[in-house]
């Protein structure tokens, strides 16, 4: 796990290395323990390496094979590695390093770009090839490891986040319109190859992208998930045994390939829980697991230990609580953003930032159940869409998903930044997609393939990487995740929704933590505002900086002011939040501008 960065120059010139160096230098936080850079013509990589799998300087990065002519940076793990090393052993290839990134290169030597089909696992990487002069860019097909990307001035740069882009200098920084009506509407979702920056752009999930010297360049979707039930039906039993099995070997692999310990965050709910539950039974000890907890709210507690302690003390695992109090939160508030590739309005963002922080300390790498609620249909708004019988698939959707409709979206920003319906056409777009059996197929598979990547799953990777942590989510496994669109809609909604899950944590995780209703990280002060964290609010949206902005329409901000604690989105999130969140995200990257 790590941070990766570089410039590919298009109009003869060398790489500027100070950029280089600058966009390296921003994403120490990700990897701590190694820093490198490597130049070659019209190209110049740099690295920061969290040592995770070869701990020894064989590991580290931008690791050159000067044989094969190809220079690599590599952010992620690569779980079947082993199996692809001796395949790759077999054809003739030599090892001088023990881990995963060494893997990379010669695969792509071997395969070229049909390598990212073979990839299992979570990775973003560069490889350069010194011979053919060319680049070649991938990302995962869950989007777990992000990639970004800006091009100005004869050349293109990528990074693991937009902060080491905009230290690198040159870019717009302009608001991008389509994208700022994703983030109002969307719960601060701008699908690739968007960003709220004009000048920033991230490569897709799934996707690979191949540059030439000069320029020419073309890019690959190399995976899709199909939503259909498989040829030969199966019985209610036959599926939770499948899933169950499938499960084991994505804990499994992401306990095994590593030379650290790796614990779990452990949250309260169902999903973590069964993470201790699986890795204790395949006979896992001494592990370490990781909760946080903040001030209770009158209208909502904000710890869930009650849940957490139980399967703690169940599995003897080293236990780690954390108690937050709420004049904490503020004051590390900035550091969270700023730990933000891109503005989040998730409550949680500032939890597992936190969180983090602690669990950092104590080890390298932990397990976490982000992915589950998406894949087997957790969340409360799942069975809302599918008892709808009236409208198109968009308007199903729409009504219990959308933060805000286009008309409020219209009096939530100035004049300049009003158009149509963005958010509307992708999503009726992404929702007819073909390859799905149904209506709550495509909204899951939809989910899954875009709308979790730029919410909960950078979110992880964001906060855990700014303490040079590295988070692995065992639910969003290909095998797994491709099993899981085989088996029908209406049997992960059933008992209100992750049946398959709760079946087999029956009898191996308390009652009590499987028959709760679904929880949400909690952090009330960020969802019923009122207090210091009003004045917080108020203050930034007050702001000169924020003024001279002039996104906000006056009259709806003071509207929010009027009644913070009553002007929530469907998803119960606080639209005063919202703003605020992204105008300090704002103030914070760009200075003001």
């Amino acid at each position: 796990m790590c941070g990766i960065c570089g410039e590919l120059r298009f109009d003869g010139k060398r790489p500027d290395l100070g950029a280089v160096g600058r966009m390296t230098a921003r994403l120490e936080q990700r990897g701590p323990d190694h820093e490198g850079v490597f130049s070659d013509g019209p190209l110049a990589f740099g690295h920061r390496r969290l040592a995770i799998l070869d701990l020894s300087h064989h590991g580290d990065q931008p690791m050159v094979d000067q044989e094969l002519g190809l220079a690599l940076v590599f952010n992620g793990t690569i779980y079947n590695y082993p199996q692809l090393r001796e395949e790759l052993i077999g054809l003739g290839y030599h090892f001088f390093s023990s881990g995963d990134s060494e893997v990379i290169l010669k695969a792509w030597h071997a395969w070229g770009e049909g390598c990212v089909e073979r990839l299992s696992g979570m990775f973003a990487f560069a490889v350069w090839d010194k011979r053919e002069q060319r680049l070649f860019l991938a990302r995962d097909r869950m989007g777990i490891k992000p990639l970004y990307y800006s091009e100005a001035g004869g050349r293109l740069r990528f990074a693991s986040n937009t902060q080491a882009l905009l230290a690198g200098g040159g870019v717009d920084s302009d608001i991008d319109p389509l994208a700022l009506h994703h983030q109002f509407t969307l719960h601060a979702v701008i699908p690739a190859p968007r960003t709220i920056l004009k000048g920033v752009r991230k490569l897709g999930p799934g996707h690979c992208l191949t540059i030439e010297a000069n320029g020419e360049r073309r890019q690959r979707r190399y995976w899709k998930l199909p939503a259909l039930r498989p040829a030969t039906p199966r019985s209610d039993d036959e599926w939770v045994e499948a899933i169950h099995e499938a499960l084991r070997e994505s804990i499994r692999k992401r306990n095994a390939i590593a030379d650290v310990p790796v614990g779990v965050l452990l949250s309260g709910g169902l999903d973590s829980s069964l993470l201790v539950a699986l890795l204790a039974e395949s006979g896992v000890s001494d592990l370490h697991t990781f909760s946080v907890g903040f001030e209770d709210h009158p209208d909502e507690k904000g710890s869930e230990f009650e849940y957490s302690d139980p399967v703690a003390a169940r599995y003897d695992t080293r236990h780690h609580k954390f108690l937050v109090p709420n004049s904490e939160v503020l004051k590390r508030l900035p550091e969270a953003v700023d730990a933000m590739a891109e503005p989040m309005f998730g409550q949680d963002a500032v939890a597992f930032y936190l969180l983090s922080e602690q669990v950092s300390k104590k080890i390298k790498v932990v397990q976490s159940g982000q992915g589950a609620d998406e894949v087997f249909g957790g969340y409360f708004w799942y069975p809302l869409m599918m008892a709808e019988r009236e409208g198109t698939p968009l308007e199903r959707f729409a009504r219990h998903y959308f933060d805000r409709d286009h008309e409020e979206f219209l009096r939530t920003v100035r004049a300049p930044w009003r158009g149509a319906d963005h958010t509307s056409a992708l999503i009726a777009e992404l929702l007819a997609e073909p390859d799905s059996d149904s209506f709550m197929d495509s909204v899951l598979r939809m989910d899954v393939t875009t709308l979790i990547v730029d919410d909960p799953v950078k979110r992880v990777d964001n906060m855990t990487m700014a303490w040079g942590l590295e988070a692995r989510v065992p639910f969003l496994d290909q095998d797994l995740v491709e099993l899981a669109f085989q088996c029908p809609p209406e049997l992960k909604l059933r008992d209100h929704g992750k049946y398959p899950l709760k079946r087999i944590a029956r009898g191996i995780v308390p009652d009590s933590v499987i028959d709760r209703p679904k929880g949400y990280f909690p952090m009330p002060a960020l969802k019923y505002v009122r207090g210091e964290f009003l004045t917080f609010m108020k203050d930034i949206l007050h702001s000169d900086a924020c003024r001279q902005r002039g996104l906000y329409d006056p009259a709806y901000v003071e509207l929010l002011l009027s009644a913070p604690e009553m002007h929530h989105t469907r998803l119960r999130g606080s639209k005063l939040w919202h703003l605020a969140l992204l105008e300090y995200w704002l103030q914070r990257n760009l200075n003001g501008a």
